[in-house]
């Protein structure tokens, strides 16, 4: 799926966390040059809704509470 868009997964991964509503600032933990510049250009990456709608259908959310916190 982001092969045809040309999108690294961490990238890809850091951009849709940004669209999250609860989700304020990801933190990152760059070790190296490399993985500093992806992350950086995940901040300027916007997914496109159909992107979006892919991911959610591939990792869908942990359902509405209480189920989702009931072990």
């Amino acid at each position: 799926m982001l092969d045809k868009h040309g999108i690294e997964p961490g990238e890809a991964a850091l951009a849709w966390l940004l669209t999250r509503p609860g989700v304020t600032g990801p933190i990152v933990g760059p070790r190296t040059a490399e993985q500093l510049d992806s992350a950086l250009r995940a901040m300027e990456l916007e997914l496109s809704e159909d992107l979006l709608t892919g991911l959610d259908e591939i990792f869908p959310g942990p359902g509405p509470s209480p189920e989702a916190f009931a072990w």
